[in-house]
């Protein structure tokens, strides 16, 4: 399975790299702030959601910590999906939230 670091995320943002990012955390734990540009699929709602996301397209996987996306990221692959676990999740996020 993919990995990336939290770092290696954030510095590819900010050299103007485009990602596709999903926030499988829950809805409370989004509110506290989420990376800018992510798009919010909780972890239970996602079996049926990723059925609207794009196959051909490669996306960074981000919960609290690294746990819940590592699962998010078995669960997209099995059906296909080109996915990336963004390692550590938020708690080692250092960039900016909206």
């Amino acid at each position: 399975m993919k990995e990336l670091t939290a770092k290696e995320v954030q510095e590819q943002l900010e050299s103007g790299k485009e990602l596709h990012l999903i926030d499988v955390r829950e809805d409370d734990e989004v509110a506290a702030g989420m990376i800018p540009g992510a798009t919010h699929i909780a972890l239970g709602n996602l079996p049926i959601e990723m059925h609207d996301l794009d196959q051909d397209t490669p996306y960074i996987l981000v919960c609290r910590s690294g746990g819940r996306s590592g699962r998010a990221q078995e669960i997209m692959a099995d059906e296909g999906f080109d996915v990336t676990n963004m390692t550590g999740g938020m708690l080692a996020w250092e960039g900016k939230t909206e």
